[in-house]
């Protein structure tokens, strides 16, 4: 039997922060621990929590199960509770998500990418600079699958070479093993170089 195939999680804006930091206690000696929240453990938070949403309407909004959308529920709230209690930061980024916005193409390194803000108008890639692109519209129901597969790689732009995206550690920070270029996340299993 194989494995139920995973749902993308919708998302309807990003946060207005990256994380949050404790202050005023005993430092520790080495670097601070810390807990990272997933993008759909932020928006059940804020669904539920800040719009007072029940867990039927919060699960309607982001496309998945009510009993999905409780266990999302669940995990933030344990996650926030350890960094209180603990003094640990929190780093809200990542997860299986998409944000509730248009889709774009980009024509020069092949990704996809979308606009999270709404408000905002896209003029340029932002992986590449690029100001080819043009709108997204899948062609079947499989690209979202390959998109979920795909987000977790790194490819450089220059030479091709793709490594494992390490969690935590954006892939523009990462540095190609062959030539030394920066990387770039891969988007599409079309990336051409």
């Amino acid at each position: 039997m194989s494995p139920r195939p995973f749902k993308l999680r919708r998302i309807s804006n990003p946060p207005p922060v990256s994380g949050f930091k404790p202050y005023g206690g005993r430092k520790n000696s080495g670097r601070a621990e810390t807990i990272f929240l997933n993008l759909e453990e932020y928006e059940a938070i804020r669904l539920c929590d800040n719009e007072m949403l029940s867990h039927h309407e919060a699960s309607v909004i982001m496309s998945v199960s009510r009993p999905t959308l409780t266990r999302i529920y669940l995990k933030a709230r344990q996650k926030i509770a350890e960094a209180l209690v603990l003094g640990k930061q929190i780093i809200i980024e990542g997860g299986k998500i998409y944000f509730d916005s248009d889709w774009y193409s980009c024509q020069s390194c092949g990704s996809y990418f979308n606009n999270p803000f709404k408000q905002e108008e896209i003029t340029a890639c932002p992986l590449c600079g690029s100001k080819e692109f043009r709108a997204y519209n899948p062609d079947n129901n499989n690209d979202e699958e390959e998109l979920s597969r795909c987000a977790d790689i790194c490819i450089c732009p220059s030479c091709g070479y793709e490594t494992p995206h390490r969690f935590g550690f954006p892939c523009k920070d990462e540095i190609c093993s062959v030539c030394g270029n920066h990387l770039v996340r891969k988007r599409s299993p079309y990336f051409s170089h």
